[in-house]
């Protein structure tokens, strides 16, 4: 039997001011699948959608009808609860900022969600050191994020998303911040990550270049997923 894919979206809908003179329909039966180990680009203009969409992927909102399922599980409708651990174990995101805790060390800001997770410290340790590590950020473990330049504050938000590694990573313009040199290296760092972890990304860009480098790219035009 083949392995459920990582994320599948069925007929989303999101409507916002519902009934309202105002209603904006965002998502029109958006539909798609993504297979574990598959990058997959997503684009859409400003304003079109993306971020929803990822907000709903991640279980951070809720669709107003359709499924979303990650690893087979049925979980856009699911309790609080569910939804909650599900987000947190199997799920991974990074922003365009990297919204690292500015009181916390580089290497604490990737032990924290694992401790929420359940995990033992020093296990927590282990795979923080090692994700760093793997981004070449060894010698700035210790260091706050007002210390790190843009490139690995970004790496370290990588990090902190694998940090209990999910099936699915979702990430919305994770180089938009960066000049165009610091955003080729950073995207370098994700690919090889992705592709060594066997996960697989939904990724939103507006670089053509970076979408060019992904498995696939889907379009969202309009609420549909294309």
């Amino acid at each position: 039997m083949s392995e459920a894919p990582a994320l599948r979206l069925g007929g989303v809908e999101k409507v916002y001011n519902a009934g309202r003179p105002n209603e904006v329909r965002v998502l029109r039966g958006a539909s798609a699948e993504i297979a574990a180990g598959e990058v997959v680009g997503l684009v859409a203009p400003s304003g079109a959608g993306k971020s929803t969409l990822l907000h709903i992927a991640g279980l951070l909102d809720t669709p107003d009808a359709g499924t979303v399922e990650i690893v087979g599980q049925d979980v856009g409708g699911a309790s609080d609860k569910v939804r909650t651990a599900a987000r947190r174990g199997l799920v991974g995101f990074v922003y365009q900022f990297h919204h690292l805790l500015p009181e916390f060390t580089a290497a604490e800001n990737v032990i924290l969600p694992q401790l929420a997770h359940g995990i033992a410290r020093k296990d927590a340790d282990a795979r923080a050191a090692m994700l760093l590590d793997r981004v070449g950020l060894t010698g700035r473990a210790e260091h706050r994020p007002a210390a790190l330049s843009g490139g690995e504050q970004q790496r370290v938000a990588f990090c902190r998303a694998l940090a209990n590694a999910p099936r699915l990573l979702l990430a919305d313009e994770p180089t938009g911040n960066l000049d165009p040199e610091t955003s080729d290296r950073v995207f370098d760092v994700l690919m090889e990550l992705v592709r060594d972890t066997g996960m697989a990304a939904l990724i939103a860009t507006h670089n053509p270049v970076l979408a060019a480098r992904m498995d696939r790219v889907l379009h969202l035009d309009q609420g549909v997923l294309a």
